[in-house]
């Protein structure tokens, strides 16, 4: 695969199975993490949504490594209650929250407001308290090329995907899509110390390989991602697909704004 123009953009990682692909992945995820806490007293790892990331958590929540100066974020998130089955927190609780990885703090992106608008400017500074640039952004990317809320067709899509932005979270109505969304903008992703893809199958790598194609960002957003990125992404991909597989127990972890209590885990001792 080409890479676009003369900057290296992207990495690429090739797996026979998603369980090698977890394995690797989870690996390469915890010594960023890692390296961050040693280098700075602290980590800030941006997590997605949907199916293809659950066995990859499985594998991150067995990491031994020091979770408790570790923040774990949304990428994205559905304007629905966490305890919605297509809740992006609810699937980051039921399967990386576990094991060593419950240590960790958890922000999440969703507060119950009325409007998904209202939602995203608490949502805004529950991020802005958090150590900035993030040190691990992890995203998926769907058939269309959208990766986090960065939907084609989206309202709000050019602010999300604007280099230049101030905004942290905007809020992302999609024809069609059901209910609203919650978005990080696209500085945040593309300032990452460490920025992988995660995709499965060989409708996703077709998909991927359009996007590496010149053409609008706003067609296929993923290219917005992979024309600004401070570091080349670090793409993962598994000729199979994974399939549903049962989740750990759900366990309970520090939840809202980085606040004092959490911020006592994550400073330079």
């Amino acid at each position: 695969m080409e890479q676009l123009g003369l900057k290296k953009i992207y990495d690429f990682h090739k797996f026979n199975t998603p369980d090698a692909l977890a394995a690797s992945f989870s690996s390469q995820v915890a010594a960023a993490l890692s390296i961050a806490i040693q280098e700075r007293g602290h980590a800030v790892l941006a997590v997605s949504g949907g199916h293809t990331p659950k066995l990859f958590f499985q594998h991150l929540s067995m990491a031994d490594i020091a979770w408790e100066h570790i923040i774990i974020t949304l990428v994205d998130e559905r304007f629905i209650p966490v305890d919605n089955e297509r809740s992006n927190e609810k699937l980051v609780r039921e399967y990386l929250l576990q094991n060593f990885s419950v240590k960790a703090c958890f922000v999440g992106l969703y507060v119950g407001e009325k409007t998904v608008e209202l939602a995203a400017v608490l949502a805004a500074h529950k991020i802005h308290a958090l150590p900035m640039p993030f040190d691990v952004v992890i995203l998926g990317m769907g058939d269309d090329g959208h990766t986090a809320s960065f939907f084609p067709g989206g309202d709000s899509l050019r602010l999300a995907i604007n280099c230049n932005t101030r905004a942290l979270v905007v809020p992302m109505h999609v024809k069609g899509l059901g209910e609203p969304r919650l978005t990080l903008t696209l500085p945040l992703l593309t300032k990452a110390r460490f920025i992988a893809l995660h995709i499965e199958g060989k409708v996703k790598l077709t998909s991927f390989e359009q996007a590496l194609q010149k053409g609008p960002e706003a067609d296929m957003p993923i290219r917005a991602v992979l024309d600004h990125a401070e570091t080349p992404v670090q793409v993962f991909w598994s000729s199979a697909q994974s399939r549903n597989r049962k989740n750990f127990d759900s366990v309970e972890v520090c939840d809202g704004p980085y606040s004092d209590s959490a911020s006592s885990n994550s400073k330079d001792s």
